[in-house]
């Protein structure tokens, strides 16, 4: 089976920024808002961009396993898309066909082949009770699915002003969390490390 990690946080948090020191020959990189990633040599990436990256390719792609990693960025765009191509559907059943569709999508992740890990890189909010957690389009769409519920690791972008860090657990006022001592309170921003440890903890195979 697959992992699915999510990756949450603020724009400019530095979420695309950690794939930097990824290997461009291991991972493929699924462009949802077809944006220029924020690196020198980002261009040895292979991306499927723009709305080419729609949630079928994504789930097709990622089970038939010629690769063992890759990268959603930014997630929430294929809810945010979807639902600018239903703003003139009435009722509340778009809400739970949205919700089925990311729900879906998260299962093909953990469906994939042995070893595959997809990264999700999703944008935050706060909620009434200033809680950090993974975007979503409202109550009506949260109603339906508590995104973070899906994913066994969840990890926040931060960034101070000097340096992009991840949060690896909760302070009680945001959704991170991950494995006991998989990982230290704060990591520093790199996918790759990441997905090291990711592999090292659960005796995964290396990355092809």
């Amino acid at each position: 089976m697959g992992i699915p990690v999510m990756i949450m946080g603020e724009s400019g948090s530095g979420k695309s920024y950690s794939i930097r020191n990824m290997n461009p020959d291991t991972v493929g990189i699924f462009n949802v808002s077809n944006k220029l990633l924020p690196f020198r040599g980002a261009a040895r990436f292979k991306q499927v961009k723009g709305a080419n990256a729609s949630y079928t390719t994504i789930e097709k792609t990622i089970l038939r396993g010629r690769l063992n990693r890759y990268v959603i960025d930014d997630s929430q765009y294929l809810m945010a898309f979807e639902a600018f191509s239903k703003a003139n559907e009435v009722g509340y059943g778009k809400f739970t066909n949205m919700a089925v569709n990311f729900y879906n999508l998260v299962q093909a992740a953990i469906a994939a082949p042995d070893d595959t890990i997809t990264y999700f890189l999703h944008h935050v909010e706060q909620n009434d009770m200033g809680k950090i957690k993974a975007k979503t389009l409202g109550k009506m769409l949260d109603n339906q699915l508590t995104l973070e519920g899906l994913f066994g690791i969840v990890l926040l972008c931060k960034a101070d002003g000097t340096r992009h860090y991840f949060e690896t657990q909760s302070d009680g006022y945001t959704t991170a969390k991950s494995p006991a001592e998989m990982f230290d309170v704060t990591i520093d921003n790199d996918l790759q490390m990441v997905d090291e440890k990711i592999r090292e903890y659960y005796e995964m195979e290396a990355v092809h």
